[in-house]
């Protein structure tokens, strides 16, 4: 959310960042708004200050004993009048507060123009792909032929894009969970925590999923409630309607959460393995920071993001992401990839996002830098840290071998108790 102040004083500034994000918004009827807003505040504040004053003489006249009728008569004229344009006035704000809902944020100005991913920038690189002297295998190949996941019973549980990890997959895939967190919380710095997977109507406003993204995730009518779309959420809502006092701000948190997408507009998309699906683990990082220091924050958390994946010995990019192709919510967002062998591709395991004070000020979360001085918003910022069904994947392509083992990074060894390699069922 923005500050109304800022969208009334800053209009072109905010209709070409509207633009450079790709929204479709016409913000006349806002302005509009505002305008009627403001001239009745100011007169309706008028009214007000001569009531009070007719109501002061009124005091008076009748302590002298004289007539007051005339100036009863006219207070309650402006009583009534000020009634009427307080209702007017409620009717404004909750129609300004609805169309303000659905202005973006704004693009950060080292945020490069574009309206789709192929004028995304690639800022970094990190290994080389391997090479193979044999076809490298698909994962979802891997997988079945190493008996770690059983696509078509997950089907028959849930219906497509659901996956269920069986014996050593299972176990890989809680390995993985627990190398992310100890990593992130050992040598970064984060605290740990474990929030709801079910979310509430005013959380998802809060870091900006509603109202544009509801159709992408999965209502439980009865209670107006939601799945988890993402780990953000959550976390990020934990000092939602707080103000954080002296100390407690920066603040890094990491979760492990499940996320439940419906993915509406996907259908059809990567639809085989790991690579689309509708229920997906993940360790989210979030940071709750000063204003000034969010963009260092920032490189930071990419930076944290980049260790899992070196980690990981697994290749990969990193994306500046264009104005047009970044969420709905972000300033400034970095995309990692990682190189997919089995299917020629890159593919996005993690995203990397800014949000300035946009999550904070929809949230009604502040922050005091000292004691009693004045509350200000932070600044948020959320990662993957990483996302599991696509690093699952690529771990499988990167490190297999013509037999069709996969050598296990070493990293993730000790989570494993020792195991260095996945070897064929029989």
């Amino acid at each position: 959310m923005h500050d109304l102040k800022f969208l009334r004083q800053n209009r072109d500034k905010v209709e070409a960042g509207i633009a450079l994000k790709g929204a479709k918004l016409d913000l006349t009827r806002f302005y509009q708004i505002e305008e009627r807003r403001l001239a009745l505040l100011h007169e309706t504040e008028q009214l007000k200050a001569r009531r009070n004053a007719a109501s002061d003489e009124i005091a008076k006249l009748k302590k002298a004993g004289q007539d007051a009728a005339a100036l009863i008569l006219e207070q309650r004229q402006l009583g009534d009048r000020v009634k009427e344009m307080d209702t007017e006035l409620s009717q404004l704000d909750e129609e300004s507060t609805q169309l303000a809902a659905w202005i973006p944020q704004l693009p950060h100005p080292s945020v490069p123009p574009g309206s789709d991913a192929t004028s995304n920038q690639v800022v970094r690189t990190w290994g080389k792909a391997p090479t193979f002297d044999f076809e490298p295998k698909p994962h979802w190949e891997l997988a079945t032929n190493l008996g770690l996941l059983d696509f078509e019973r997950s089907t028959k549980i849930s219906g497509s894009g659901f996956l269920l990890f069986t014996g050593l997959g299972a176990r890989i895939e809680r390995a993985l969970i627990n190398f992310m967190l100890d990593f992130h919380t050992e040598k970064h710095g984060y605290t740990e925590v474990s929030p709801p997977h079910v979310i509430r109507r005013a959380a998802l406003f809060g870091t900006g999923q509603l109202p544009k993204l509801e159709g992408d995730m999965y209502h439980i009518g009865e209670d107006d409630l939601f799945l988890n779309p993402t780990a953000e959420v959550p976390v990020t809502n934990i000092h939602r309607e707080e103000i954080l006092e002296a100390g407690m701000v920066p603040r890094y948190l990491t979760a492990h959460c499940a996320s439940y997408r419906r993915e509406a507009g996907a259908a059809g998309r990567d639809t085989r393995g790991m690579v689309r699906v509708h229920q997906f683990d993940k360790v989210e990082l979030v940071k709750i920071v000063p204003p000034e220091t969010s963009y260092d924050e920032h490189e930071k958390l990419a930076r944290d993001v980049a260790d899992i994946f070196e980690a990981l010995e697994l290749p990969y990019r990193v994306l500046l992401l264009c104005s047009g192709d970044m969420s709905f919510a972000a300033a400034k967002c970095y995309d990692f990839e990682v190189w997919s062998p089995g299917q020629q591709a890159w593919l996005e395991c993690s995203s990397c996002s800014n949000f300035e004070d946009f999550q904070s000020r929809r949230m009604g979360m502040r922050f005091r830098r000292e004691a009693g001085a004045k509350v200000e918003f932070p600044h948020t910022l959320n990662a993957s840290g990483v996302a599991l069904p696509r690093t699952f994947a690529t771990i499988l392509e990167n490190h297999q071998r013509a037999d069709g083992s996969v050598v296990i990074p070493k990293a993730l060894r000790p989570y494993l108790g020792g195991r260095e390699v996945i070897e064929p069922t029989a």
